[in-house]
């Protein structure tokens, strides 16, 4: 698990939860608006300080009773293989774990399913559904086949019997009203679809502007 951020407390990440917060690094991705791109540019991660795993497991250790959960995000959170593993440790620590994804890789989210590890999914839904309107935003090289998987990956979610939701950073000038509302739409019967306003800043940064790692 190459882990690229730490926040050790966040009120916002899980909803309604006291939560510790993973930062995966490693995404495939290349939002022009992402927040952190030192987790998804190769050139970027390799210059960065990762954080052993022992380290948050370490710390989690120390605030079992007082932290209530631990929010997976990245980068791109799926696409290490450990990751099963990795909430394991966390689940037997007795933390309710949040797992944030893009949906590219409904077979690693079929799978956390399955296992029943997780306690809550939130999926970020990029554009409307179709291969050209999504790529203006991830900018891959098969776009309609990552619109697919990202299909699948809203029917685990959807069918999961686990507690979630589905989210749009909106960007001013491109997520208009329209769009949210064709998203939605697009969507059907969920639980709970939210936005968020797109804001300038890095995520890895708490309030003092200090990195927390």
């Amino acid at each position: 698990m190459l882990i690229g951020g730490f926040i050790k407390q966040s009120f916002i990440d899980y909803p309604g939860k006291m939560a510790a917060v993973v930062f995966t690094a490693g995404c495939n991705f290349r939002c022009w608006y992402c927040h952190n791109p030192e987790l998804v540019l190769p050139e970027l991660i390799s210059k960065s300080d990762l954080i052993p795993p022992e380290n948050v497991m370490g710390y989690l250790t120390e605030r079992k009773g007082w932290l209530e959960g631990v929010a997976i995000t990245g980068g791109e959170p799926t696409l290490h293989a450990d990751l099963p593993e990795f909430i394991q440790t966390i689940k037997n620590m007795g933390y309710l774990v949040k797992l944030d994804t893009n949906g590219s890789n409904p077979e690693m989210l079929n799978k956390i399913v399955a296992k029943k590890i997780i306690d809550y999914i939130a999926m970020d839904i990029k554009n409307i559904l179709e291969p050209q309107a999504y790529n203006k935003i991830i900018d891959v090289s098969h776009p309609a086949e990552v619109i697919e998987k990202v299909k699948t990956s809203i029917e685990i979610i959807k069918q999961s019997g686990i507690d979630y939701e589905f989210r749009t950073t909106k960007v001013p000038g491109f997520h208009t009203p329209e769009l949210i509302s064709q998203i939605k739409t697009q969507l059907g019967q969920i639980k709970r679809y939210t936005t968020n306003d797109y804001r300038n800043e890095n995520t890895l940064m708490n309030a003092s502007g200090e990195n927390k790692t």
